[in-house]
């Protein structure tokens, strides 16, 4: 009998210490790639590839940027659900993507339901950029000239059903324009074309547009959040010449639903605390993001807001895609 208590009282302890040491997991033990939808040079990429360094100081283990421009994100979310749930694909999941799942019609995932939260990074607006030849200063001279000439004015963007292309369609709607869009398959392209006066204006995240707005090259006619950006303070926010208007663009970290819970938070954990970092802040918000740094919790919350409020605003706009 003494025996068997002793048994016992070796035994449950170590069971009961079991599990936590099995959640003791070594990761990453390879690797990792992080799919983007977005072209090279674009806001997403920018960001991805400062993430991607610093997390090599981390882990010593390479984060590879795989940018697949097309289809408004839509690409880089069939790649990534065709990659294993093992915590090595990631996805950079954006406001363009978010905006393109509602819109467009042959989309065949659920961003709700086939991915699962790491992170949220930050978020940025959108400028509206013009060339320097089209005969305008401002974003009211810019909505008077295109009264003027309906269907005359092209703005560019980086693809139909992203977040850019409905910025212009709602932009449309709450001034009774009527601005022709022009898709890319990148922000990038869009802003080659707008300084070559293919087209007169494109959307640009801040990040892509603020070389070319400190260069003189195109001019910024407004922001898309609803209040100004601190980087670029003298620009106005359209909201402020268009009541009710407000779009912005957002960065965050996802994976594939299915992803081993001990994966997802040791990967979680060191995204969020190199966000938290002051130098690594310093450095996005350089580039006119403004963190946010936040977690799984934080981005779930954030996603279920946005939810409602891009449904909302894709309905209004009528730029939703019918089979």
């Amino acid at each position: 009998m003494h025996t068997l208590k002793l048994l016992v009282a070796l035994i449950v302890p170590a069971l009961l210490a079991a599990p936590a040491h099995a959640a003791e997991i070594k990761y990453p033990e390879k690797p990792i790639r992080l799919i983007l939808g977005s072209a090279t040079g674009s806001g997403p990429d920018i960001i991805s590839r400062q993430l991607a360094e610093r997390l090599y100081d981390s882990w010593k283990q390479r984060v590879v940027v795989d940018a697949r421009p097309g289809a408004a994100g839509a690409i880089s979310a069939d790649l990534t659900l065709a990659s294993a749930a093992d915590g090595y694909t990631w996805m950079m999941l954006t406001s363009q993507l978010f905006v393109a799942s509602q819109v467009l019609a042959d989309i065949k995932f659920d961003l709700q339901r086939d991915f699962q939260s790491a992170a949220l990074i930050g978020v940025t607006p959108f400028v509206l950029l013009s060339n320097s030849q089209l005969p305008v200063k401002s974003l009211k001279e810019m909505i008077d000239l295109a009264k003027k000439q309906p269907g005359k004015l092209r703005y560019g963007s980086a693809g139909t059903g992203a977040s850019e292309h409905l910025s212009g369609v709602l932009l449309n709607h709450l001034t009774s324009t009527n601005m022709l869009h022009v898709p890319y398959k990148g922000v990038a392209q869009s802003i080659t074309d707008t300084l070559a006066n293919e087209v007169q204006m494109t959307y640009a995240v801040l990040p892509a547009a603020l070389p070319h707005i400190q260069g003189g090259r195109l001019r910024p006619l407004g922001v898309t959040t609803a209040k100004r950006a601190a980087m670029i303070p003298d620009v106005p926010a359209i909201g402020e010449v268009v009541p009710g208007y407000a779009m912005n663009a957002w960065y965050s970290i996802v994976v594939r639903n299915g992803t081993p819970a001990p994966v997802l938070a040791a990967m979680s954990s060191e995204i969020v605390k190199v966000l938290r970092e002051p130098a690594f802040g310093d450095r996005l918000k350089s580039l006119g993001i403004d963190m946010v740094a936040g977690d799984r919790a934080v981005l779930d919350a954030w996603r279920r807001d946005e939810h409602k409020r891009i449904v909302e605003l894709v309905k209004i706009s009528g730029a939703k895609e019918t089979k």
